[in-house]
C-alpha cells in the first residue's frame, strides 16, 4: 500500500462509528511488510480501495477534448481545473480572443499530456477549439447565429477575423452599413459576426459583422420609406462622395444629390460643396415606385439666383464675371452665384476669322462684358467682349483708303488667295494673282506661309461684307510694260527648263520672267528634245501683256534660219527669172531685122563650112565631136 492509499484509509477509519469496549483492538501497522514491500491488503481490499479512489478523481486521457473552469487567471496563464488531481496551465495568449474571460467561466481544452517531466498537467485551448471549430462555424452558418470573433490583422480588401480558432475573412464592405475608410481602428478588437459563406473544399469561412445591423436597419428604412413625400425636407449624413454627387444616409435609406443639384453655381467637384460625415438637410426631389432610389436636392432649400438678380440690369449693362466653362462655341461667365452669360466666339472679337472660343479665354478668367440679351423668364443671358472696343469698320474708308499700303499677318490659304489680317477685326483677300506679276503661282503656300508677315496693297473695300480685297505685287510697277519690248515677238533669250509636264515645258527667262514651250517647240535640230535643267536658246513666238504669258520655242530658231535660207534662194531665182522677162519685153523690131540679117550671115557661114568639110571630111569629122 502506498502512502495516498493508507491516507484514504486512516480517513475512512476516522469516519467510522466508534467501536465497543468489547471489540478487539486494531491490529497495529506491520513496518516490517512495509519496508519488505509486502502488500499487507488482499486482492478484494485492494479492489475497494481503487474504486473508491476513481470515483474521487476525473478520468482523462492524453488527446482528447474536455470541459473545464478557469480557477485563476494570471498575465502569463490561464489555471484550469478539469477535476483531475492537478489543475492544467495554457498560455494566456490562446484566450487573446476573448479579452472577458474570467475566473468560473467554462472553457473547453485538449490533453496534450497527464504529466510533463515537472509533474505539470499540459492543457491546450487553442488546439480544442481547432478540433471543434469547423462543426461549430458549419452549425452557426446553419442556425443563423451570431457568433464572436477576434479581429487579427488587416489584408487585402478586407480583416483576418480568429472565428472558434479559424482565420475567417471579413470583406471590408461587410464591416458595416456605411463605407469604411480607416481598417486599422478594428485591428484588435472583439466583435460579433454572422457566418455568411463556407467553401467546404478549400475551408474558407467568410463572416460579416454588417448582417448583424441591416434587419435593425431594415425595419427602420421601412419605416422612412412609408413616410417619404416629394418636397420633404430630412436630416442625412454624407455617406460617399463620388465626381458625380454625394450620396446621404437618411437612417437606414440612402439617397443621392447630383453635383448639379449641390449648387446653383457651377463646381467641379461635389468636395468643393460638402464633406464626408458632414449633417446636412436634403429636400427630396423624386423617388422610383419601389423608392429605392431617391432623389435628393441641396440647392433647392435656397433662392434660386435669378430670383434675386438685380431688378434694374438691363440690356446695355456692362458686367464682370468669371469663365466657369468653356465649349467650342463660346464662354459661360457667371456674373452672381447661380447666374450666367453665355458670350458667343461670334461676340469675343470683331474679326470674322473661324475660329475657338479657347483661343480668346480659358475656365478662371475674369472678363467684363455687356449684356447683349436678358430674359428673366427663361434665364437666358446672352453676354459681348468685341463691343467693349470701337468697330474697326465704321470709319474704314479713312483709315484703310484705297491705294494705301499697310503690313498684314497671312491667316489662312485658299486654293484662290491668302486671307490675312491687317488688324483685329480688319480682314483681307489676296487673290492668288495679284501675288506676283512674274511667277505662276499654283497655290498661295508656294508664295507664303501661315503666320507670316506680307506687305499689301488696299484694292477695294467691301464695307457691307467686311471685307478688304488686297493685292501684294502692286507694291511694284506692272514690269510687263518694259518686258513688252524686252520679250518681243521673235527675239531670242536663253533660258532654263524648270518643269516638265505632258503639256510641255516651263521656261525660267531673263528678270524672273517665265515662258511656256509646247512639246513640238522642244525639238532640237538633231531630233532631240530639250531637257529638264537644260540651258538653251529659245525664241518668243507669242507675248500677251493682259494674260502675263509667253510662249517660246527652241525649234522656231532653226525652222526660221532654214525658212529665212529658202526663201533667200527663191528670191534670188524669181530675181533672175524676172531679168530675163523684162529684157525680153524690151525686143524691138529692129532687133529683129538685125537677127535676121545675123541670121542669113549665119546660113551664108554655114554653106562655106559645109564646102570646106567636103573637101576635108577628117577635119569635119572632129569639129562635130
Amino acid at each position: 500500500m502506498n502512502l495516498e492509499e493508507q491516507n484514504v484509509q486512516n480517513e475512512e477509519v476516522k469516519q467510522e462509528k466508534p467501536v465497543a469496549a468489547s471489540a478487539p483492538k486494531t491490529e497495529e501497522f506491520d513496518w516490517d511488510n512495509f519496508e519488505k514491500e509486502v502488500d499487507g491488503y488482499s486482492s478484494e481490499e485492494r479492489q475497494e480501495l481503487e474504486k473508491l479512489y476513481d470515483d474521487t478523481m476525473s478520468t482523462i486521457g492524453e488527446n482528447e477534448v474536455i470541459d473545464g473552469t478557469v480557477v485563476a487567471i494570471t498575465k502569463r496563464e490561464v489555471i484550469i481545473n478539469i477535476g483531475y488531481k492537478s489543475e492544467g496551465i495554457v498560455n494566456a495568449n490562446e484566450f487573446r480572443y476573448n479579452p472577458e474571460l474570467k475566473v468560473g467561466d467554462p472553457v473547453e481544452v485538449y490533453v496534450e499530456t497527464q504529466e510533463d517531466r515537472d509533474g505539470q498537467l499540459k492543457l491546450s485551448h487553442k488546439k480544442a477549439r481547432a478540433l471543434r471549430s469547423w462543426d461549430r462555424v458549419n452549425q452557426s452558418l446553419e442556425n443563423d447565429e451570431i457568433i464572436k470573433g477576434y479581429i487579427k490583422c488587416r489584408t487585402k480588401g478586407g480583416m483576418i477575423v480568429d472565428v472558434f480558432g479559424i482565420e475567417a475573412f471579413l470583406p471590408g464592405s461587410q464591416i458595416d452599413v456605411k463605407p469604411i475608410r480607416d481598417y486599422d481602428i478594428f485591428v484588435g478588437k472583439t466583435m460579433e459576426f454572422k457566418v455568411v459563406k463556407i467553401n467546404q473544399e478549400y475551408k474558407n469561412v467568410v463572416v460579416s459583422h454588417k448582417a448583424l445591423i441591416e434587419a435593425e436597419l431594415e425595419q427602420q428604412k421601412k419605416e422612412i420609406i412609408a413616410k417619404l413625400e416629394k418636397g420633404q425636407v430630412l436630416e442625412g449624413t454624407v455617406k460617399n462622395i463620388t465626381s458625380y454627387g454625394v450620396f446621404i444616409d437618411l437612417g437606414g435609406v440612402d439617397g443621392l444629390i447630383h453635383i448639379t443639384d449641390l449648387s446653383w453655381g457651377r463646381i467641379s467637384h461635389p468636395e468643393e460643396i460638402v464633406e464626408l460625415d458632414q449633417k446636412l438637410n436634403v429636400v427630396i426631389l423624386d423617388f422610383d415606385d419601389d423608392k429605392r432610389r431617391i432623389a435628393l436636392g441641396l440647392k433647392q432649400l435656397t433662392e434660386h439666383p435669378w430670383d434675386s438678380l438685380d431688378a434694374n440690369l438691363k440690356v446695355g449693362d456692362k458686367v464682370k464675371g468669371k469663365v466657369v466653362v468653356m465649349a467650342d462655341y463660346g464662354a459661360f461667365v457667371e456674373i452672381a452665384p447661380g447666374v450666367e452669360g453665355l458670350i458667343h466666339v461670334s461676340e469675343m472679337s470683331w474679326s470674322q476669322h473661324l475660329r475657338s472660343a479657347q483661343e480668346f479665354l480659358k475656365v478662371g478668367d475674369e472678363v467684363e462684358a455687356v449684356i447683349l440679351t436678358l430674359d428673366r423668364e427663361e434665364r437666358k443671358m446672352s453676354l459681348g467682349m468685341k463691343q467693349l472696343k470701337p468697330d474697326p469698320w465704321q470709319d474704314i474708308e479713312k483709315r484703310y483708303p484705297v491705294e494705301s499700303k499697310h503690313k498684314a499677318k497671312v491667316r489662312n490659304f485658299t486654293s484662290f488667295g491668302v486671307f490675312v489680317e491687317i488688324e483685329e477685326g480688319v480682314d483681307g483677300l489676296i487673290h492668288i494673282s495679284d501675288l506676283s506679276w512674274t511667277k505662276k503661282i499654283k497655290h498661295p503656300a508656294e508664295f507664303t506661309s501661315i503666320g507670316a508677315e506680307i506687305e499689301v496693297v488696299v484694292l477695294e473695300i467691301d464695307k457691307d461684307n467686311r471685307r478688304l480685297s488686297l493685292g501684294h505685287k502692286q507694291l511694284e510697277e506692272n514690269p510687263w510694260e518694259v518686258f513688252e519690248s524686252i520679250f518681243a515677238v521673235d527675239s531670242v533669250h536663253e533660258g532654263t527648263v524648270t518643269e516638265l509636264t505632258e503639256k510641255g515645258a516651263v521656261v525660267s527667262l531673263p528678270y524672273g520672267v517665265e515662258g511656256f514651250a509646247t512639246p513640238k517647240h522642244l525639238v532640237k535640230e538633231d531630233g532631240g528634245k530639250v531637257g529638264m535643267d537644260e540651258k538653251n536658246n529659245f525664241k518668243v513666238i507669242e507675248f500677251n501683256k493682259d494674260a502675263k504669258r509667253i510662249i517660246v520655242s527652241h525649234s522656231r530658231i532653226f525652222e526660221d534660219d532654214q525658212r529665212a535660207e529658202n526663201a533667200s534662194q527663191r528670191k534670188a531665182t524669181k530675181s533672175a527669172t524676172k531679168k530675163l522677162k523684162d529684157n525680153l519685153e524690151k525686143t524691138t523690131l529692129g532687133d529683129i531685122a538685125e537677127l535676121a540679117a545675123l541670121k542669113d550671115e549665119m546660113s551664108s557661114k554655114s554653106t562655106k563650112k559645109d564646102t570646106k568639110a567636103e573637101e576635108k571630111p577628117a577635119d569635119d569629122s572632129k569639129k562635130d565631136e
